[in-house]
């Protein structure tokens, strides 16, 4: 393939089916090749996905080379994870890991599940409400605020906060924000960096037995934490964690919906909540693309790469890859699981995953309890979605239900 060739791009793609279709044909006929912007390339199959998820040493997963700068937001880096290579990241990650240990995480389910049953108490008697409103945007902000220790009164500036980051990450057409992006986020990276300051603080002066008092008091070989990498980590946390959670939840829903023969059989057998959770993941990720940077002149599927450029990583067009996966458009609950990239793979594996998939199982459960029926909306308006290129999932979801 010659580095002229440039992705084939129809007239639109700003909604999930557009996307879908131009990523499908693209894994056909182009599977890497660069994009419209210039040192920016797309690859769309499994292998090639995952082999550069996997390979730290060639492909970076810091971008502040790319993303513009602006002195207002640069702490959002120092402790971005999800930004960071080894070793820096496994700095990071062994110290916040600990919170989020598959037997840790399954010691807060009672507390979710009384967390997301408060919230459908407050639907009432409703015949229709929106979920992404009553449930699943409210309750990631919930129980992250409590891991975080965030008194209970602050949890609508997490909300607030969340929603600008969305809006910041853009949705165009490039994987990385613009200048504008950047500039837009100012205000809220500004209002975020204050108010976790003022947390820390508290911390230090009384820790407690939260995650930003382990974060404060705890050591490294490199000595305690900055408070710029503290306030870094708790924003990713907060934002990407919050975004992850809540389309997992609206997507398994839309999922379920689509394929009423599926929720029909989860009803009748509970035991495949967790697989429809995964199956939503895996056809509807919450984020389409991953990116990461060469370090070194590479070559994915064939095709040199020279140092320097940005690989796109279409997560949703390799974990709907037929060389991959049987049947790969197909919502099925009996899938061999585990082998998706919906959460990402090697060292930046979603450290939230068995959160997000805790929250899934619950508040599955809780609607099949409590709703003998439950579907989406007909009206033309009923589900509202974000950009595709940015965030799978709904933001708003009307549901018609009929109490059990």
């Amino acid at each position: 393939m010659t580095t002229d060739q440039q992705s084939p791009m129809p007239a639109a793609q700003d909604d999930f089916p557009s996307l879908l279709a131009w990523l499908t044909k693209s894994r056909q006929e182009s599977p890497v090749v660069p994009d419209a912007f210039p040192g920016l390339w797309n690859v769309f199959r499994y292998a090639d996905v995952s082999r550069v998820l996997s390979d730290t040493a060639t492909y970076s997963s810091d971008m502040s080379a790319v993303i513009p700068s602006h002195p207002d937001t640069g702490w959002i880096a120092k402790g971005n994870v999800v930004g960071m290579d080894p070793p820096m990241h496994g700095r990071l990650r062994s110290l916040v890991s600990r919170a989020f240990t598959p037997r840790l995480v399954a010691g807060l389910e009672p507390r979710i599940t009384e967390l997301a049953s408060a919230l459908l108490d407050e639907v009432g008697d409703r015949s229709r409400f929106d979920l992404v409103e009553a449930v699943t945007h409210p309750l990631p902000v919930f129980v992250i605020a409590e891991l975080l220790g965030i008194p209970l009164a602050d949890r609508p500036l997490f909300e607030k906060w969340g929603l600008a980051f969305i809006s910041a990450n853009g949705g165009g057409e490039s994987a990385l924000p613009s200048e504008e992006n950047i500039a837009s986020f100012v205000r809220t990276a500004t209002e975020m960096r204050a108010y976790m300051l003022e947390q820390i603080a508290m911390r230090r002066a009384a820790p407690g037995d939260d995650l930003i008092s382990q974060l404060v008091t705890a050591r490294t070989e490199d000595g305690q934490l900055e408070d710029d990498e503290i306030v870094g980590f708790v924003g990713t946390l907060l934002l990407a964690g919050h975004i992850t959670t809540t389309a997992v939840l609206g997507s398994t829903v839309l999922c379920l919906d689509e394929n009423p023969g599926a929720l029909a059989e989860v009803r009748r057998d509970r035991s495949l909540v967790p697989a429809a959770v995964e199956e939503a993941v895996r056809l509807r990720p919450a984020f389409s693309r991953l990116v990461r940077m060469t370090t070194r002149e590479s070559e994915v599927g064939g095709v040199t790469i020279p140092a320097g450029q940005v690989l796109t990583l279409w997560t949703v067009a390799a974990n709907r890859d037929p060389e991959r996966f049987d049947d790969p458009d197909a919502f099925d609950l009996h899938r061999d699981q585990g082998r998706h990239l919906g959460f990402g793979q090697g060292v930046h594996f979603c450290m939230g995953a068995p959160l997000a998939r805790l929250e899934g199982r619950i508040v599955l459960n809780l609607l099949l309890d409590r709703f003998s029926e439950l579907a989406v909306a007909k009206e033309d308006d009923a589900v509202a979605y974000h950009h595709p290129k940015n965030v799978v999932g709904p933001r708003r979801l009307l549901v018609d239900v009929t109490r059990a």
